[in-house]
């Protein structure tokens, strides 16, 4: 059974992200007729809103949360001439561009905006969530792979001191970790209302009362590695910026600090000069940023959607076809 969805959902950065794919519509297409990849469709926000500007653009939507793309198709289905949905990781969009791209419909514009969907937080069963108590669940994907409760079960205080340190950021990993072997030996731990409290008896009393729940960072890490995240979008970039055509735009929004360095290193990257043992190579740019640095929501869109406070906006566009050699991707 799938939650009810009365999407009221509101996309983050929305306008802004309209205007730089528009460019890459625009550039690369031919009288507006673009390929482009929304490559997290969650509800379908951003999608619904570039298929409504852009009326000869057709939208390939992927995602790999079947809710999702369920949801999604129901909001979008009077675009469905215009509209594929696609159940993958958004590392497949170099297979998904092959199959959908053509001399008509150039690959113009890929959005990806990074992180749990609402569609997901809101869904108590999907144990996301540390404020409600759940089974600890958090696959974006539920058709298979290990749940957070596994990862629990299976691995050692070191292994999991160690996603927590790098995909929470968290300065207490190694006393939470502990403190979850040490609970875990006595009763299985299945909700998130016992991480919490593992969480809450392990951290130093004063780090308690500062900086909102505890627990926030150790649910941040576990759901970055049951869903493999940073892994999957270190692969899915480089594809990506490869798969655009000659004037199409890469738009990126990412919520925490991790994605985004990821983010920010691969642009960089392709946009710095190439070397040969050092030495500048004669060729000219084949990307070009669009945006220096990064943009923030403003007051006012955060005061209406907070999930906007964290978002960090990024966005590239590819000004030709780069020369027969391989560049090497590292984040």
């Amino acid at each position: 059974m799938f939650p009810n969805t009365n999407f009221t959902h509101q996309p983050v950065l929305a306008a802004r992200c309209i205007e730089l794919l528009g460019q890459g519509i625009e550039q690369a297409g031919q009288q507006g007729r673009a390929l482009v990849i929304d490559g997290t469709l969650g509800l379908g926000g951003h999608s619904e809103l570039i298929l409504q500007t852009y009326p000869q653009v057709h939208l390939i939507g992927i995602d790999r949360d079947k809710q999702a793309l369920a949801s999604a198709s129901r909001r979008l289905r009077e675009y469905s001439s215009r509209f594929t949905a696609v159940h993958a990781t958004y590392d497949a969009i170099g297979q998904v561009a092959a199959a959908y791209e053509d001399d008509a419909y150039p690959l113009g514009g890929i959005l990806m905006d990074l992180g749990v969907s609402s569609l997901q937080l809101d869904d108590v069963a999907r144990g996301f969530s540390y404020a409600r108590d759940a089974d600890l669940d958090m696959r974006m994907d539920q058709s298979g792979g290990k749940t957070a409760a596994d990862l629990l079960a299976e691995l050692s205080d070191v292994e999991l001191a160690k996603i927590l340190r790098e995909a929470g950021e968290e300065k207490f990993a190694a006393r939470i970790a502990r403190e979850i072997v040490r609970v875990r030996e006595e009763t299985p731990l299945t909700s998130s209302a016992q991480l919490v409290e593992i969480v809450r008896e392990a951290i130093p009393a004063p780090a308690r009362r500062t900086g909102g729940n505890p627990a926030k960072r150790t649910f941040q890490a576990l759901r970055i590695a049951v869903n493999k995240e940073l892994s999957i979008l270190k692969r899915a970039i480089p594809v990506a910026l490869d798969s655009l055509a000659p004037g199409g735009v890469m738009v990126v929004e990412a919520y925490q600090s991790l994605e985004d360095r990821i983010v920010k290193q691969a642009f960089q990257q392709v946009v710095a000069p190439s070397t040969l043992n050092g030495v500048p190579l004669a060729e000219e740019k084949t990307f070009q940023l669009l945006i220096n640095g990064a943009e923030k929501a403003g007051k006012t869109e955060i005061s209406n959607n907070p999930r906007a406070a964290s978002v960090r906006l990024r966005a590239i566009t590819k000004l030709s076809e780069p020369a027969e050699r391989t560049r090497e991707y590292h984040a």
